[in-house]
Order: structure tokens, then C-alpha cells, then sequence
């Protein structure tokens, strides 16, 4: 391209998951080709205000962004196609200014940043951006949606049961207690319908912890799943559209094997404890490596993923039992995303190059 392409990383957000989403953006930031991208920085306040923040990178990633008050400009993302872009405030003239957008990059995690809302918006506002599209992002952020769409491939998933944990269950649990302990028995795993990052999720080993799980996770969604207990290695795969002499190819990266530092992978072991370890290639036979790449891709096509996904397998010997897909995984440097595709060749500033491309290429407004 003659000029720059002028990208905007939107950061932040109204979720659980705001923190672990101002890391990811400073990441795809300081990966982004400074001489062949335009950088426009937007982030959004846990109270939803939506900023232009013109401030150093360090602020986003030690979350003080949003009180640098001399770096903020207030604005919005325009869902009219014809602006194209994001209407900011410019305090000097104290008027509102437009500036066109040729891409966005959602580094956005959870609750209105992967759930279909963002996307929504975004696919109003006619700006390409990196990722799925509303429906993709609505159905992986959905667990029970997400166990629902993989049943016809025949892939393996766990046992589960889906609950409304409405306040009239919450005062008489006694009959899903019953029914857990007698068709799953312990350990099971409670899990918010709609999180990510593991947010809301407990391994309740009785009755008693079981009650208390539901409290937990209650407070992030009242769709509730609760799962048998697999055993076995947890392993993920990195997906990745692109385009390859004009055509669009979906990759699987080699597996890569989580070994958690607690009790299982949950958001302390992802980005708060050290002592988690991430082995790349997973230490599985490459037969069984190879069934969880295709089942992986399989997946990414039946839950309407477009751009990028990580899907999260259990593998124990040679079953394989599917857990999650993430439509936007994590970016922070030791997310499995980033470091999968690296240990296959393909460094952070390729890859996030090539989300870009792709994501232009599927608006057609792409030049070479």
C-alpha cells in the first residue's frame, strides 16, 4: 500500500476481563509495523466511556490509562458508514473530529467485547475488523451455544447440564444437587454460560462446595453449565485465516500442553501465577496431535469463526474430548495464542500483520 493503513486497537471494556484486554492491546500495539500502520488507540472505561487515549503504552498495560486525564479525548466509534471511522473530541477547537478507520483490531475479552455486541457495532459501521462476525462471536462465547453447534460433528465433549440459576433455584437447590451427585458425582466443573478467561469458573468437590459454586458463578451469568470431570492433558491449537495466492486457508498451529500451576487452568494460573507452565509441542503422540488439529478446524467451522480462534481440548492417551473455543484469545505475553504460532515460525509481528490482511481481504479492501 502507497499510504499507511490507519488501524484503531479498541482496549478496555465493560467486563471481567478488562485487565487481561488492556495487556493483549499493548501487545498487538507495539507488534503493529510503526511504518506501515497508523495507530489510533481506543479504550473503554469499566463505567463504558469511550476514549481516544494518545498516552504511552505503559498506562494501558498498568491500567492508569484511564486517569491520565491530559491523554484522553472522548469519542465513539460512528455506526454511520459513511464516517467510517471514530468521531473523537479535539479539546483545542472544541469540536468534534472524524477520523477514517481502515481496520479495526478488538483486543477485547469478554462480555461486550466478544460477544457479538462489539461486533455488531462495528459491522454497522461498514470499518473491517479482525475476528468473527456477530454470529461466530455469539455462539463461541456461548458455552451451552457452543456445545449445541459441535454436536453434530461427533466430537466428544463432556457431560454437562445447563441451568437457569433463576432466585427460585437459588432458595431450593436440592433437586440439582440430587441429580448432579447421582448422574455426574464429584468433581464437577461450574461454569458461567457466557465468561471467558475462566471467569466465574469453580471445581466443586461436594455438595457443599457445589452450592457455593453456583453463588459464583450466578454473579457473572444465570446460564449456568455444571460438567463431569475429565481427566486427562489440557491442550490447545491456535487457528488462523489467510490468504494464500488469493484463496483463504485456515491453519491449525501445532498443539501446545497447559500444566497449571493450581488445580486446574483457571484466571490466577493464566495471567497471575508464573508457575503454570506452557509446553509447545504438547507431549501427545502426533497421530492424536494430528485428530486434535482436525477436530480443532472442524470446530472453528461449525461455531461460524472467522480470522482467529484457540480451541481447548482434553486429551488422555488417544480420546480426545473438546472443551472450549475463543473467538478473541488473549494477547498478553504469555498468552498460547501468540506463542503457538511463534513456536511454528510465524513471530507476533507476522502474525498480527496477517489478521489485518485477512481481515481487509474478506471486506475487499485490500490493495497490494
Amino acid at each position: 500500500m502507497d499510504k499507511k493503513i490507519s488501524i484503531g486497537v479498541i482496549f478496555g471494556g465493560q467486563s471481567s476481563e478488562y485487565d487481561v484486554s488492556c495487556v493483549s492491546a499493548v501487545t498487538i500495539i507495539e507488534a503493529l509495523d510503526k511504518n506501515k500502520y497508523d495507530v489510533t488507540k481506543i479504550g473503554i472505561m469499566l463505567d463504558g466511556r469511550w476514549f481516544v487515549y494518545v498516552g504511552d503504552n505503559s498506562r494501558i498495560k498498568d491500567l492508569s490509562w484511564a486517569s491520565d486525564t491530559e491523554n484522553l479525548r472522548p469519542a465513539i466509534i460512528s455506526p454511520c458508514k459513511a464516517h467510517h471511522g471514530i468521531m473523537y473530541l479535539d479539546k483545542q477547537n472544541l469540536k468534534y473530529e472524524i477520523v477514517r478507520l481502515d481496520c479495526v483490531f478488538p483486543a477485547l475479552h469478554g462480555e461486550n467485547g466478544e460477544d457479538g455486541n462489539m461486533q455488531g457495532l462495528l459491522t454497522l459501521s461498514g470499518i473491517p475488523y479482525v475476528g468473527s462476525r456477530t454470529r461466530g462471536a455469539a455462539v463461541t462465547m456461548d458455552k451451552a451455544m457452543t456445545k449445541l453447534a459441535v454436536t453434530p460433528l461427533k466430537v466428544n465433549q463432556a457431560a454437562y447440564i445447563m441451568v437457569n440459576y433463576n432466585g427460585a433455584m437459588e432458595k431450593n437447590p436440592d433437586s440439582l444437587i440430587s441429580f448432579v451427585s447421582k448422574q455426574m458425582g464429584y468433581p464437577v466443573f461450574v461454569k458461567p454460560s457466557n465468561a471467558g478467561s475462566s471467569v466465574g469458573v469453580t471445581k466443586a468437590h461436594d455438595r457443599a462446595e457445589l452450592l457455593s459454586a453456583l453463588t459464583v458463578a450466578s454473579k457473572v451469568d444465570s446460564r449456568i453449565l455444571i460438567e463431569e470431570y475429565v481427566r486427562g492433558k489440557e491442550i490447545e491449537v491456535a487457528l488462523l485465516e489467510r490468504y494464500v495466492n488469493g484463496k483463504k486457508q485456515l491453519i491449525a498451529s501445532s498443539c501446545g500442553e497447559i500444566r497449571p500451576a493450581g488445580e486446574f487452568y483457571d484466571y490466577n494460573a493464566k495471567y497471575v501465577d508464573d508457575r503454570s507452565e506452557c509446553i509447545v509441542p504438547a507431549q501427545i503422540d502426533e497421530s492424536v496431535a494430528k485428530l486434535v488439529r482436525e477436530a480443532a478446524c472442524r470446530i472453528f467451522r461449525a461455531t461460524d469463526c472467522t480470522g482467529l480462534a484457540r480451541a481447548d481440548f482434553f486429551v488422555d492417551g488417544e480420546k480426545i474430548v473438546f472443551n472450549e473455543i475463543n473467538a478473541i484469545p488473549g494477547f498478553t505475553e504469555i498468552s498460547m495464542f501468540p506463542m503457538l504460532f511463534a513456536a511454528d515460525g510465524l513471530a507476533l509481528p507476522a502474525l498480527v500483520d496477517t489478521l489485518v490482511e485477512t481481515a481487509l481481504r474478506d471486506a475487499g479492501e485490500f490493495s497490494e
